[in-house]
């Protein structure tokens, strides 16, 4: 592998990159990791461009440079990498690298989320739920927390709880609602096993809780 990826092979440099990042196989080591995801990403590997931003974001193996990675998570983006798409409307939505703008966070988070991103559902879903930069819809909210609750995302798993708990979108349903809970605590989701103790104690001192 590394012998393909010295003879200019961009998967194979891409998964070099990911095994000098994770000590996978070598020593661990981000230097040698960026610059194998730089050569990558530089024949254009989507992967590696993805990986690439990331490390410019978070200042991990080079010096951080927000403008950096907003360039290189884009490259990835327009090439219909779910992760880099997902990233990418993470900086417009932090403002962070590219002038801050939630309508261009909606339409990345929307191309993450139709290729299945959970965290891109989940944050597709906050914006519908809270009705910003797109119409107010708990129906679609909870469309969006649903796809990324069954891929155990806990966060989603615990808002669909709560549609469920107060009929946001979904059908008022208790069970429902402590099913979804339980999922996401088990996970150390505090909310919802806040939500989970309220449900318990209420059971306990007799209130209809349906």
């Amino acid at each position: 592998m590394r012998a393909a990826a010295q003879e200019g092979d961009a998967q194979a440099q891409c998964y070099l990159g990911v095994c000098f990042q994770n000590g996978q196989g070598v020593a661990q080591d981000n230097h040698e990791a960026v610059k194998w995801f730089k050569r990558s990403a530089e024949q254009n590997d989507p992967v590696a461009q993805c990986y690439l931003g990331v490390c410019y974001w978070m200042g991990q193996g080079v010096p951080q440079e927000l403008g950096e990675a907003a360039k290189w998570l884009r490259e990835a983006a327009e090439q219909g990498d779910p992760a880099a798409q997902f990233n990418l409307g993470m900086l417009y939505e932090t403002g962070q690298g590219v002038p801050q703008n939630y309508a261009e966070a909606v339409k990345w988070y929307r191309e993450s989320a139709e290729r299945g991103y959970p965290a891109a559902q989940f944050n597709l879903g906050v914006f519908f739920e809270q009705g910003q930069v797109v119409e107010q819809d708990f129906a679609e909210a909870a469309k969006w927390y649903l796809l990324a609750a069954d891929q155990e995302l806990a966060d989603a798993q615990c808002n669909l709880g709560l549609c469920y708990q107060t009929g946001r979108g979904v059908p008022k349903s208790a069970a429902e609602a402590v099913k979804w809970f339980i999922k996401a605590a088990r996970q150390g989701n505090k909310t919802a096993q806040h939500n989970l103790g309220l449900h318990y104690a209420a059971v306990e001192a007799g209130q209809n809780v349906e």
